[in-house]
Protein backbone atom coordinates (compact mmCIF):
# COMPACT_ATOMS: atom_id res chain seq x y z
CA UNK A 1 0.00 0.00 0.00
CA UNK A 2 2.69 2.87 1.15
CA UNK A 3 4.32 1.51 -2.43
CA UNK A 4 1.27 2.40 -4.49
CA UNK A 5 1.54 5.84 -2.37
CA UNK A 6 4.72 6.58 -3.38
CA UNK A 7 3.87 5.86 -7.03
CA UNK A 8 0.78 7.83 -7.03
CA UNK A 9 3.29 11.18 -5.26
CA UNK A 10 6.14 10.30 -8.01
CA UNK A 11 3.54 10.61 -10.78
CA UNK A 12 1.55 13.91 -9.87
CA UNK A 13 3.07 17.23 -10.53
CA UNK A 14 3.86 20.44 -9.13
CA UNK A 15 1.68 22.45 -11.11
CA UNK A 16 -1.11 20.21 -10.79
CA UNK A 17 -2.02 19.30 -7.61
CA UNK A 18 -5.57 17.54 -7.17
CA UNK A 19 -7.83 18.73 -4.16
CA UNK A 20 -8.22 17.03 -0.84
CA UNK A 21 -9.34 13.67 -1.80
CA UNK A 22 -9.10 10.39 1.31
CA UNK A 23 -7.41 7.43 0.19
CA UNK A 24 -7.92 5.05 3.09
CA UNK A 25 -5.64 2.43 3.19
CA UNK A 26 -6.26 -1.31 5.25
CA UNK A 27 -6.60 -1.04 8.83
CA UNK A 28 -3.92 -1.53 11.05
CA UNK A 29 -3.75 0.43 13.99
CA UNK A 30 -6.96 1.17 16.29
CA UNK A 31 -8.49 4.42 17.07
CA UNK A 32 -8.00 3.70 20.61
CA UNK A 33 -4.37 3.52 20.07
CA UNK A 34 -4.29 7.46 19.64
CA UNK A 35 -7.12 8.22 22.30
CA UNK A 36 -10.51 9.41 22.02
CA UNK A 37 -10.73 12.12 25.14
CA UNK A 38 -13.14 15.29 23.59
CA UNK A 39 -11.38 18.22 23.18
CA UNK A 40 -12.27 21.78 25.19
CA UNK A 41 -12.25 25.19 23.60
CA UNK A 42 -9.52 27.79 24.27
CA UNK A 43 -10.91 30.60 23.74
CA UNK A 44 -9.65 34.17 22.74
CA UNK A 45 -5.84 34.04 22.73
CA UNK A 46 -4.74 37.32 24.81
CA UNK A 47 -0.97 38.96 23.73
CA UNK A 48 0.19 41.00 26.77
CA UNK A 49 3.22 42.60 27.03
CA UNK A 50 3.89 42.95 23.36
CA UNK A 51 2.08 44.15 19.99
CA UNK A 52 0.04 42.22 17.85
CA UNK A 53 2.25 42.81 14.82
CA UNK A 54 5.30 41.94 17.19
CA UNK A 55 4.17 38.68 17.86
CA UNK A 56 2.73 37.62 14.15
CA UNK A 57 6.24 38.30 13.09
CA UNK A 58 8.11 36.46 15.65
CA UNK A 59 5.64 33.37 14.98
CA UNK A 60 6.24 33.47 11.27
CA UNK A 61 10.03 33.72 12.16
CA UNK A 62 10.21 30.67 14.82
CA UNK A 63 7.46 28.52 12.83
CA UNK A 64 8.09 28.98 9.17
CA UNK A 65 10.70 26.40 7.51
CA UNK A 66 10.79 27.28 3.97
CA UNK A 67 13.61 25.93 1.47
CA UNK A 68 17.13 27.34 1.50
CA UNK A 69 17.06 30.79 0.07
CA UNK A 70 13.21 30.62 -0.76
CA UNK A 71 10.09 32.35 0.32
CA UNK A 72 7.50 30.41 2.50
CA UNK A 73 5.42 27.91 0.27
CA UNK A 74 1.64 27.19 -0.18
CA UNK A 75 -0.20 25.07 -1.99
CA UNK A 76 -1.66 26.61 -5.21
CA UNK A 77 -5.05 24.59 -5.40
CA UNK A 78 -5.89 22.17 -2.71
CA UNK A 79 -4.15 18.98 -1.24
CA UNK A 80 -5.05 15.25 -1.45
CA UNK A 81 -4.28 13.47 1.93
CA UNK A 82 -3.52 9.40 2.05
CA UNK A 83 -3.04 7.67 5.29
CA UNK A 84 -1.32 4.43 5.66
CA UNK A 85 -1.37 2.04 8.68
CA UNK A 86 -4.16 3.04 10.77
CA UNK A 87 -7.88 1.68 10.87
CA UNK A 88 -10.73 2.93 8.28
CA UNK A 89 -12.15 5.04 10.78
CA UNK A 90 -9.62 6.60 12.43
CA UNK A 91 -8.43 7.65 8.82
CA UNK A 92 -11.18 8.60 7.71
CA UNK A 93 -11.56 11.24 10.69
CA UNK A 94 -7.93 12.59 9.84
CA UNK A 95 -8.69 12.86 6.33
CA UNK A 96 -11.84 14.82 7.10
CA UNK A 97 -10.46 17.10 9.74
CA UNK A 98 -7.42 17.93 7.45
CA UNK A 99 -10.14 18.55 4.71
CA UNK A 100 -12.45 20.85 6.56
CA UNK A 101 -8.90 23.31 7.89
CA UNK A 102 -8.39 23.26 4.35
CA UNK A 103 -11.60 24.40 2.73
CA UNK A 104 -11.85 26.98 5.66
CA UNK A 105 -8.16 28.40 4.45
CA UNK A 106 -10.09 28.98 0.92
CA UNK A 107 -8.21 25.57 -1.29
CA UNK A 108 -10.22 23.13 -2.51
CA UNK A 109 -11.77 19.87 -1.27
CA UNK A 110 -12.47 17.38 -3.71
CA UNK A 111 -13.80 14.09 -4.64
CA UNK A 112 -12.24 10.27 -2.80
CA UNK A 113 -9.73 9.09 -5.67
CA UNK A 114 -7.14 11.51 -6.21
CA UNK A 115 -3.50 10.62 -6.11
CA UNK A 116 -1.97 11.82 -2.61
CA UNK A 117 0.35 14.91 -1.95
CA UNK A 118 -0.07 14.52 1.42
CA UNK A 119 1.10 11.08 2.58
CA UNK A 120 0.37 10.20 6.68
CA UNK A 121 2.26 7.18 7.59
CA UNK A 122 1.37 5.70 11.42
CA UNK A 123 4.64 3.55 12.62
CA UNK A 124 5.18 1.81 15.73
CA UNK A 125 9.23 2.55 15.39
CA UNK A 126 9.37 6.23 13.17
CA UNK A 127 13.42 5.80 14.11
CA UNK A 128 13.83 2.43 12.08
CA UNK A 129 10.93 3.09 9.90
CA UNK A 130 11.92 6.48 8.00
CA UNK A 131 15.01 5.60 6.67
CA UNK A 132 13.67 2.78 4.95
CA UNK A 133 10.41 4.45 3.62
CA UNK A 134 12.74 7.16 2.57
CA UNK A 135 15.15 4.69 0.43
CA UNK A 136 11.99 3.09 -1.08
CA UNK A 137 11.77 6.18 -2.94
CA UNK A 138 14.56 9.36 -2.18
CA UNK A 139 13.89 11.05 -5.26
CA UNK A 140 10.76 11.73 -4.13
CA UNK A 141 12.22 13.71 -1.29
CA UNK A 142 15.58 15.37 -2.76
CA UNK A 143 14.10 15.82 -6.37
CA UNK A 144 17.15 17.83 -7.31
CA UNK A 145 16.08 21.43 -8.37
CA UNK A 146 17.24 24.53 -6.42
CA UNK A 147 14.68 25.76 -3.40
CA UNK A 148 12.68 22.52 -3.03
CA UNK A 149 13.43 21.04 0.08
CA UNK A 150 15.74 22.17 3.15
CA UNK A 151 18.56 20.49 2.85
CA UNK A 152 20.39 17.00 3.21
CA UNK A 153 21.16 17.68 7.26
CA UNK A 154 17.57 18.54 7.47
CA UNK A 155 16.62 15.16 5.69
CA UNK A 156 18.95 13.35 8.21
CA UNK A 157 17.36 15.23 10.84
CA UNK A 158 14.13 14.04 9.59
CA UNK A 159 15.33 10.17 9.46
CA UNK A 160 16.84 10.50 12.70
CA UNK A 161 14.94 12.66 15.14
CA UNK A 162 12.58 10.91 18.04
CA UNK A 163 9.82 13.09 17.40
CA UNK A 164 6.44 11.93 17.73
CA UNK A 165 5.53 13.29 14.60
CA UNK A 166 7.90 14.04 11.97
CA UNK A 167 7.23 15.40 8.43
CA UNK A 168 9.18 16.77 5.14
CA UNK A 169 7.93 19.34 3.13
CA UNK A 170 9.17 19.42 -0.69
CA UNK A 171 8.52 22.75 -2.67
CA UNK A 172 8.88 23.98 -6.03
CA UNK A 173 9.66 27.65 -7.10
CA UNK A 174 7.08 28.67 -9.98
CA UNK A 175 6.08 31.70 -12.07
CA UNK A 176 2.93 33.60 -11.67
CA UNK A 177 1.55 31.01 -13.92
CA UNK A 178 2.37 27.89 -11.23
CA UNK A 179 4.74 27.10 -14.16
CA UNK A 180 8.20 25.43 -12.68
CA UNK A 181 10.76 28.12 -12.35
CA UNK A 182 13.98 25.70 -11.92
CA UNK A 183 15.59 23.43 -13.80
CA UNK A 184 14.57 19.62 -12.88
CA UNK A 185 16.67 16.42 -13.48
CA UNK A 186 15.16 14.55 -16.46
CA UNK A 187 12.45 17.71 -17.34
CA UNK A 188 13.24 19.20 -21.24
CA UNK A 189 11.10 20.44 -23.55
CA UNK A 190 10.86 19.66 -27.27
CA UNK A 191 13.82 17.17 -28.24
CA UNK A 192 15.80 17.76 -25.53
CA UNK A 193 18.70 18.02 -27.53
CA UNK A 194 20.08 21.71 -27.07
CA UNK A 195 20.80 23.26 -23.35
CA UNK A 196 18.04 25.89 -23.57
CA UNK A 197 15.34 22.80 -23.82
CA UNK A 198 16.29 22.23 -19.97
CA UNK A 199 16.12 26.00 -19.41
CA UNK A 200 12.15 26.68 -17.47
CA UNK A 201 10.26 29.28 -19.57
CA UNK A 202 9.03 32.07 -17.07
CA UNK A 203 7.36 35.64 -17.39
CA UNK A 204 9.44 37.83 -16.08
CA UNK A 205 8.53 41.31 -13.58
CA UNK A 206 10.27 44.17 -14.54
CA UNK A 207 10.64 45.60 -11.00
CA UNK A 208 13.18 44.74 -8.30
CA UNK A 209 10.50 44.73 -5.38
CA UNK A 210 7.99 42.62 -6.54
CA UNK A 211 9.08 39.07 -6.98
CA UNK A 212 9.48 37.14 -10.16
CA UNK A 213 9.29 33.67 -8.65
CA UNK A 214 6.95 32.01 -5.88
CA UNK A 215 6.86 29.13 -4.13
CA UNK A 216 4.32 26.01 -3.87
CA UNK A 217 4.40 23.04 -1.94
CA UNK A 218 4.92 19.61 -4.24
CA UNK A 219 4.32 17.02 -1.37
CA UNK A 220 4.72 16.33 1.91
CA UNK A 221 5.38 13.29 3.89
CA UNK A 222 4.42 13.18 7.49
CA UNK A 223 5.14 9.78 10.38
CA UNK A 224 3.37 8.93 13.27
CA UNK A 225 4.78 7.20 16.12
CA UNK A 226 2.03 5.99 17.60
CA UNK A 227 4.12 4.50 20.44
CA UNK A 228 5.56 8.29 20.84
CA UNK A 229 2.16 10.55 20.77
CA UNK A 230 0.88 9.65 24.65
CA UNK A 231 -2.39 10.77 25.56
CA UNK A 232 -3.27 12.94 22.52
CA UNK A 233 -6.46 12.77 21.73
CA UNK A 234 -7.45 12.15 17.89
CA UNK A 235 -9.27 15.27 17.89
CA UNK A 236 -5.80 16.81 19.27
CA UNK A 237 -3.61 14.58 16.18
CA UNK A 238 -5.77 15.78 13.41
CA UNK A 239 -5.53 19.35 14.30
CA UNK A 240 -1.58 19.20 14.71
CA UNK A 241 -1.61 17.04 11.56
CA UNK A 242 -3.54 19.53 9.38
CA UNK A 243 -1.22 22.33 10.32
CA UNK A 244 1.76 20.99 9.08
CA UNK A 245 -0.10 19.80 6.01
CA UNK A 246 -0.77 23.29 5.09
CA UNK A 247 2.11 25.34 6.13
CA UNK A 248 5.90 24.57 6.48
CA UNK A 249 6.99 24.21 9.51
CA UNK A 250 9.83 24.13 11.57
CA UNK A 251 10.16 20.72 13.69
CA UNK A 252 12.66 23.01 16.09
CA UNK A 253 10.31 25.50 16.51
CA UNK A 254 10.41 27.09 20.12
CA UNK A 255 6.25 27.47 20.45
CA UNK A 256 5.97 27.71 24.00
CA UNK A 257 5.04 31.27 24.35
CA UNK A 258 2.00 30.87 21.72
CA UNK A 259 -1.05 29.60 21.97
CA UNK A 260 -0.86 27.10 19.16
CA UNK A 261 -1.86 23.26 18.89
CA UNK A 262 1.92 22.63 17.80
CA UNK A 263 2.61 22.26 21.76
CA UNK A 264 0.15 19.42 22.03
CA UNK A 265 2.89 16.91 23.15
CA UNK A 266 4.58 19.35 25.33
CA UNK A 267 1.58 20.46 27.33
CA UNK A 268 -0.95 18.21 25.81
CA UNK A 269 -4.20 19.49 27.62
CA UNK A 270 -3.57 23.50 27.64
CA UNK A 271 -3.77 22.74 23.71
CA UNK A 272 -6.77 20.88 23.16
CA UNK A 273 -7.54 22.09 19.70
CA UNK A 274 -6.60 24.54 16.54
CA UNK A 275 -5.81 27.81 18.41
CA UNK A 276 -7.77 31.26 16.95
CA UNK A 277 -3.86 31.39 16.74
CA UNK A 278 -3.44 28.80 14.36
CA UNK A 279 -6.54 29.32 12.24
CA UNK A 280 -4.97 33.28 11.62
CA UNK A 281 -1.52 31.86 11.03
CA UNK A 282 -2.64 29.45 8.33
CA UNK A 283 -5.75 31.84 6.92
CA UNK A 284 -3.33 34.72 6.84
CA UNK A 285 -0.36 32.73 5.06
CA UNK A 286 -3.21 31.81 2.01
CA UNK A 287 -4.48 35.50 1.97
CA UNK A 288 -1.12 36.82 1.90
CA UNK A 289 -0.11 38.23 -1.66
CA UNK A 290 3.81 36.72 -1.57
CA UNK A 291 4.51 39.73 -4.07
CA UNK A 292 7.36 40.98 -2.28
CA UNK A 293 11.17 40.04 -3.76
CA UNK A 294 13.24 39.95 -0.98
CA UNK A 295 12.68 36.87 2.08
CA UNK A 296 12.29 39.07 4.63
CA UNK A 297 10.10 41.28 3.06
CA UNK A 298 8.10 37.97 2.26
CA UNK A 299 7.69 37.17 5.98
CA UNK A 300 6.39 40.44 6.61
CA UNK A 301 3.68 40.39 4.27
CA UNK A 302 2.65 36.85 5.76
CA UNK A 303 2.85 38.24 8.73
CA UNK A 304 0.56 41.61 8.08
CA UNK A 305 -1.67 39.19 6.76
CA UNK A 306 -2.47 37.63 10.18
CA UNK A 307 -2.78 40.58 11.85
CA UNK A 308 -5.74 41.74 9.73
CA UNK A 309 -7.08 38.11 9.51
CA UNK A 310 -6.81 38.28 13.39
CA UNK A 311 -8.53 41.40 13.72
CA UNK A 312 -11.41 40.10 11.12
CA UNK A 313 -11.76 36.99 13.47
CA UNK A 314 -12.21 38.99 16.60
CA UNK A 315 -14.15 41.80 14.57
CA UNK A 316 -16.81 38.61 13.57
CA UNK A 317 -16.88 36.86 16.89
CA UNK A 318 -18.01 40.74 18.92
CA UNK A 319 -20.81 40.86 16.21
CA UNK A 320 -21.69 37.27 16.60
CA UNK A 321 -24.71 37.57 19.40
CA UNK A 322 -24.22 35.38 22.36
CA UNK A 323 -26.23 32.38 22.52
CA UNK A 324 -29.51 32.89 24.57
CA UNK A 325 -29.41 36.52 24.45
CA UNK A 326 -32.55 38.37 23.16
Amino acid sequence: MISSLLAALLLSSPADAPAVQATVPAPQISAAAVGQDAPTDLGDIVVEGARLEDTARSFVREVGAPAANRGLARWRNGICVGVANLQADTARYIVDRISDVTREVGLQAGEPGCEPNVLIVATTDANAFTPQFVAMRPRLFRVGGAGMDRGGDALEAFETNDQPVRWWHVSVPVDDRGAIAVRLPGVCRYQCAETMDFAPQLTQNASRLQANTGDDLKRIFIIVDVDRIGGVSLEQLGDYLAFVALAQVNPDADTSGYSTILNIFQNPTDTPALSQWDMAYLKGLYDAEMTRASVGAARQEVANSIVRTRRQMTAAEDETPETGSE
